[in-house]
């Protein structure tokens, strides 16, 4: 029997089996457990999330920190903007894809084409699937937004050289009602010895925490772009940072010689009713 290829119009996953298991129920089941082992979330209702996108065995357990913020939302969420650094493809902008859905081994995922269309006059914003293809910040997010989420639609947004006011001008397009969940997917300091590391990712919790976006560069978080734009916006909105954890790859797996930072953080708009 010939071998079945995707569909050109999804985006089919680049990294189950390296950063993530392939094998769905392994996956379902993992991410489950992660959840269900993260701390009880005490903030308001959740408006956007800043979450880690390494291997689940390096960066999981902080990830579902993020992510079990949405435990009494969840039913609410329809649509997730899901926006990260570019790593592979360079791009000046934030490249949109033209695809139908992302898929991963949790099944597909529609993307809002009409939510894209909205940002279709901005000169930062451009179609493009490449940078998108071998992308893994956006879709190791997309299993625990599976799991926990019913149905939803997908705006994925892969940054490159944008300003951060652009990515705030996107997000404030986007930015909507109860309906949707900004998530900003990034790694903090990369490749020093552990307590360096925890030095400089604390320094830069702390410019998240206040707010000072201008602070932040490329060796503090691989996602500086998508983090500033969003606190940018988030000044505009009145939202704050409040860190749900911060932690580094030598406290979760391998040594202590080259680390890579990870951090949580919520943005909470309105008190969940109970």
């Amino acid at each position: 029997m010939p071998t079945a290829t995707p569909s050109p119009r999804v985006r089919p996953s680049a990294v189950a089996g390296s950063f993530y298991t392939a094998n769905p129920r392994r996956l379902r089941a993992e991410v489950t457990g992660l959840i269900a082992d993260a701390p009880a979330y005490a903030g308001g209702r959740t408006k956007a999330l800043i979450a880690p996108h390494a291997g689940y065995l390096y960066s999981g357990k902080v990830a579902a920190t993020a992510f079990a913020a949405l435990r009494d939302i969840a039913e609410t969420v329809t649509r997730v903007v899901v926006i990260g650094p570019a790593h592979y493809v360079a791009l000046r902008g934030i490249a949109v894809p033209t695809v139908e859905a992302f898929e991963t081994p949790l099944g597909r995922v529609p993307v809002d084409r009409a939510a894209l269309a909205v940002l279709a006059d901005l000169s930062c914003v451009l179609a493009a699937d490449a940078p998108h293809a071998p992308e893994h910040a956006l879709e190791v997010e997309l299993p625990f937004l599976q799991t926990l989420l019913g149905p939803f639609a997908l705006v994925p947004l892969v940054v490159g050289a944008a300003d951060p006011q652009e990515v705030a001008d996107v997000l404030g397009r986007l930015w909507g009602g109860q309906e949707t969940l900004m998530v900003i997917s990034s790694d903090l300091s990369h490749y020093h010895d552990y307590d360096t590391a925890r030095r400089c990712d604390a320094a830069t919790a702390a410019a998240i925490e206040r707010g000072e976006w201008a602070l932040l560069g490329a060796d503090d978080a691989c996602g500086f772009r998508p983090v500033a734009g969003l606190l940018v916006e988030a000044s505009r909105r009145g939202l704050a940072a409040q860190r749900l954890a911060l932690c580094n790859s030598g406290d979760t797996a391998g040594g202590r010689d080259r680390v890579v930072g990870y951090g949580a953080w919520s943005f909470a708009q309105t008190p969940v009713a109970r």
